[in-house]
């Protein structure tokens, strides 16, 4: 049976303290400067895209095209069901709302999978682009970073819009650059955007196949998924039932532009195959002009990675905060996680987060990055099942944004997003299959005999309608 929305003040009855609320202070500004930060356009652009280039070459950009088309029906999802369920538990407080609180606790066990592994893997990248200046070890430079973004987590959240938006400004500036560079050397013609080339002894010409785009789709939709943090700040943002939406649907236009437009020019502009599918593309930059912009540039790339980790450390403890306020562990851990702090951020929440992000930068994340692709696709699903039950009983009378072509939109992206799992590499499949099971197994024997105390899904109780 799914659960009703419920107020916050019936979540915490153990605790002696009223409970706690976290603060309305950023408008849609604000918390798309948030989200956007925590999308990072140019450490995708810089990270994540070279992973890309090196296996699709030439139709990297076309694959992440398609992956921006398909989070179109996804931020239509995120945008309904994140403004009739304005929560910081983000999609678990949708999905147990709308599909049941089993179906709730795997995506929060999803989500949680993403949010823990992604800063860590980011953050030990920062070293590659601070080489112009100083050579670092990777996963002591990660460490650090993610020690940074924990302590700038722990500040109140109008300050960390302010801190993110510069450096946000800062990594926009350098996509544009490398843009503006890649299309003025190209060297071969908007055609081949469509074709696959890639080099080898031999550089070869092949039509895109299907198999090709899908092989690279988890990580593209991967590229783009930070536009779901507007749905985690939905308790901070003013006017949730209309921000929310406009948050998501900003988040998602204004990133895809930033990542797809160098990614086009970096295509067009690479001198040959090899330096493409190296994915070297510091090294592009300064053979298209000079040292001090390729040194400009991946200073701030630099800043961007360690803007993503300060945003992924706030978006996540949000969500850690929820849960203890849902009440989904132990009572002496939903009142630690539970905790605000002085500047009303939930503070220990925060730590729990960054602290052992920091020593995750000492772990060979290989595997890991392949199961948080695995797992981002597992919740869009999740997602898109809530949302072909958001329209029903009382749910459908409630006031809330609502996506047009219902209820075609989630239909299709079920069907998408189950092809594309199916078609991921099998290891990857049984290292998430291992965690959900672990995780229905803790459902099974701790969550569901306590069904009346434990795991109650709340909504803040300002955001109801009469």
């Amino acid at each position: 049976m799914t659960d009703t929305l419920r107020p916050v003040e019936t979540s915490l009855p153990e605790a002696t303290d009223s409970p706690q609320k976290l603060k309305r202070s950023i408008g849609v500004v604000g918390g798309t400067l948030l989200t956007l930060s925590c999308v990072t356009p140019a450490s995708t652009l810089f990270v994540i895209v070279p992973d890309l280039f090196s296996s699709l070459g030439t139709a990297t950009a076309l694959c992440l095209a398609i992956g921006a088309l398909l989070c179109i029906p996804v931020a239509f999802c995120y945008s309904e069901l994140g403004t009739l369920i304005p929560s910081a538990g983000g999609e678990y407080a949708m999905v147990s709302t709308l599909a049941g609180r089993l179906s709730g606790w795997l995506a929060f066990v999803m989500s949680l999978l993403v949010v823990m592994i992604v800063p860590p893997v980011i953050a030990m990248g920062t070293a590659d682009y601070l080489a112009p200046i100083v050579h670092l070890d990777p996963s002591w430079t990660g460490a650090g970073v993610m020690i940074a973004a924990t302590l700038a987590g722990l500040l109140d959240l109008r300050a960390n819009a302010w801190i993110t938006g510069i450096f946000l400004v800062l990594e926009v500036i350098a996509a544009g650059v490398v843009a503006v560079l890649g299309f003025a050397h190209s060297h071969r013609g908007l055609g081949s955007l469509t074709s696959f080339q890639i080099a080898g002894e031999h550089a070869h010409v092949n039509p895109v196949t299907a198999m090709m785009v899908l092989s690279g789709l988890a990580i593209a939709l991967f590229a783009t998924q930070g536009f779901s943090t507007a749905v985690y700040l939905s308790e901070e943002l003013e006017n949730p039932r209309r921000n929310v939406a406009r948050t998501v649907l900003a988040t998602l236009a204004i990133s895809s532009v930033v990542i797809l437009v160098p990614v086009t020019a970096i295509t067009l502009g690479a001198g040959d195959l090899t330096s493409l599918t190296g994915g070297n593309i510091s090294s592009m930059v300064i053979a298209w002009s000079n040292s001090a912009v390729g040194t400009f540039v991946s200073l701030c790339v630099a800043l961007a990675i360690i803007n993503a980790g300060i945003v992924m450390v706030i978006q996540n403890s949000r969500v850690l905060f929820a849960s203890a306020r849902d009440k989904a562990w132990p009572s002496p851990v939903n009142n630690a996680l539970s905790k605000l702090g002085r500047f009303g951020s939930p503070w220990v929440a925060t730590l729990v987060v960054g602290v052992p992000g920091a020593f995750l930068c000492f772990v060979n994340l290989d595997t890991l990055y392949g199961v948080t692709g695995v797992a981002v696709t597992a919740l869009y699903l999740l997602v898109a099942v809530a949302a072909l039950l958001a329209r029903r009983g009382h749910h459908g009378t409630r006031k809330a944004w609502r996506m047009p072509l219902w209820p075609a939109m989630p239909v299709l992206l079920i069907a998408v997003l189950v092809y594309i799992l199916v078609e991921q590499e099998v290891s990857y499949l049984i290292w998430t299959g291992g965690i959900t099971l672990v995780a229905t197994l803790y459902w099974a024997l701790y969550l569901r005999p306590r069904q009346e105390t434990r795991w109650l899904v709340s909504i803040p109780e300002d955001t109801q309608e009469a």
